[in-house]
């Protein structure tokens, strides 16, 4: 249970920048997967991170050839009964979040989950390269740019996400 409450909340925020069509439903999707291969997991609580991202990242990228093969129509049902945390609390949370994850998401998708990866997932450069399947000095070079295009002027690139949101 520890793991989840620890890891839940990167894995979700990683999955929503690579703007997979039900984050929280991929999530779940990566929670089972992890569970029936734990079994053949071998390592410490840094391996697993990098393995649960792994499974993450191959199940939001066999969803994105399954939404490719076969577009779905998404419904969306209200949530009924839900227990709130005070409005004041949850507004600047997912204010600051949303704002954050908006801004990372306008870079380039590849820059994008590298980002994540390494900022969010808290993953070192080494694993970041084996998930993605490059060299650690591109991850490098690549997080380097994409931090830095964000610093160069967040106000515009935020103002951007704001008038393609509206």
């Amino acid at each position: 249970m520890e793991l989840w409450r620890t890891l839940h909340p990167p894995l979700l925020r990683y999955l929503t920048v690579r703007r997979n069509d039900s984050p929280e439903d991929l999530a779940s999707e990566t929670w089972l997967q992890v569970i029936r291969d734990l079994s053949s997991f071998q390592g410490d609580s840094r391996d697993f991170r990098a393995f649960l991202f792994t499974v993450a990242r191959n199940r939001a990228i066999d969803q994105g050839r399954a939404r490719a093969a076969r577009p779905l129509v998404l419904v969306a049902d209200p949530i009924e009964g839900q227990a709130a945390p005070s409005a004041e609390t949850a507004a600047l949370e997912q204010v600051s979040t949303r704002s954050a994850l908006d801004l990372v998401a306008t870079l380039p998708a590849d820059q994008a989950e590298m980002v994540m990866l390494r900022v969010v997932a808290g993953l070192d450069v080494a694993t970041v390269a084996a998930i993605v399947g490059k060299k650690p000095g591109t991850v490098r070079v690549s997080i380097h740019r994409a931090l830095r295009t964000l610093a160069r002027d967040p106000q515009v690139r935020s103002d951007r996400v704001q008038e393609e949101v509206v």
